[in-house]
């Protein structure tokens, strides 16, 4: 099981504001404080009965025992800590994601091919159906996603005015979060009763209904067949994402399965796609190989793994690599509880095939 794990190094950022605002250093940003205060506000909004309740402190307790323990089936087994941790641990990371999908983003259009992206208006006015997969459409599998990884994705679709279809694939079952989050990405933000009438005419969802439909996949990626990965990379060039997620499963699953997942997804996945991995920087990312435990770093076994030499029918090229950066919530984005700075080690490659 991919195991969510709540260490990053990550240190508290300041209150303040009107709503027990979580500040910090100034530092850049994936897009405008506006456009990270309103998927703050997804987060609020699809998740403010659990931050208001009563039980949240002691459920978000539960949750980090029971990490602590690696007792993952605890910390996610029950719907209420599923949402919990969402609430409380998945907007960092989704400014965070949002963030890095920015930066990244020449390598995403170049994949994709600029001069397919649909305008809003032609989204607005397109069939509310699902999109096909393909022919520009932003396909995107994310590997241990879940909440944070939702949301980013949907930043990145909205502020491209672009089409995409997300799958999440993770061992816990995160599918009535995954819907309720949805229905905050699809749905108009509340407003007050006093809102103006320019306010109420310029009050839109984030996203149209079938701009990024959403597939949740519970099931142990370690485990999956080559035909049933195949099966959910499809036939066309797209991203796979391990966000704080590879070094779990070299952790937990091991090196072998680990490296035998990473071979049969570069079967499996079409020439020109990317593979982005995100996760903690320095020693929290290492794992231990053999019988006297010496330990690796994840980047050096990740490296191993795709970009050996050894002569096979497609090829990696490594892309970006920053071995820390660090990710600072600006002092003017407000939350119902503190969030914290966050810092991370973030690699992107793209496969070549005959």
């Amino acid at each position: 099981m991919v195991g969510k794990t709540t260490s990053n190094k990550a240190t508290p950022a300041s209150r303040g504001g009107p709503f027990g605002v979580a500040a910090g250093a100034r530092g850049p940003a994936a897009h405008g404080t506006r456009d990270q205060q309103r998927l703050l506000d997804v987060f609020a909004n699809a998740f403010g009965t659990v931050l208001a309740s009563e039980a949240f402190p002691a459920v978000l307790q539960d949750i980090k025992q029971a990490l602590f323990r690696r007792d993952f089936a605890a910390a996610f087994a029950a719907e209420s800590c599923l949402e919990a941790y969402a609430a409380r641990w998945s907007p960092t990371r989704a400014l965070c994601y949002a963030r890095v999908l920015h930066d990244v983003g020449d390598h995403v259009q170049q994949m994709l091919g600029c001069e397919g992206h649909a305008k809003q208006g032609d989204l607005q006015r397109g069939s509310t159906d699902e999109p096909p997969r393909g022919s520009n459409v932003f396909n995107v599998v994310s590997i241990g996603g879940c909440a944070a990884e939702h949301v980013a994705f949907a930043s990145y679709v909205h502020d491209t005015s672009s089409r995409g279809a997300l799958t999440l694939l993770d061992a816990a079952p995160w599918s009535h979060v995954t819907s309720r989050l949805h229905n905050a990405l699809t749905s108009a933000p509340p407003l007050s009763k006093y809102a103006s009438a320019a306010a109420m005419a310029s009050n839109q969802p984030l996203l149209l209904d079938a701009q990024l439909p959403t597939t949740f996949c519970q099931s142990d990626v370690l485990s999956l067949t080559q035909e049933r990965l195949t099966e959910l990379v499809g036939a066309d060039p797209l991203l796979v994402t391990l966000l704080f997620t590879l070094n779990e499963l070299y952790s937990d699953g091991g090196l072998g399965k680990t490296t035998a997942f990473l071979r049969s997804l570069g079967g499996a996945v079409a020439s020109q796609s990317l593979l982005l991995v995100v996760d903690s920087p320095g020693s929290y990312s290492e794992a231990a190989v053999g019988k006297d435990k010496k330990r690796y770093p994840m980047q050096w076994l990740l490296d191993h793994t795709l970009l050996s030499a050894e002569a096979r029918d497609y090829w990696w090229e490594k892309l970006e690599s920053h071995d820390s950066v660090w990710f600072r919530i600006p002092e003017a984005l407000s939350y119902p509880i503190q969030l914290e700075n966050m810092r991370y080690q973030m690699h992107l490659y793209r496969i070549h095939k005959p």
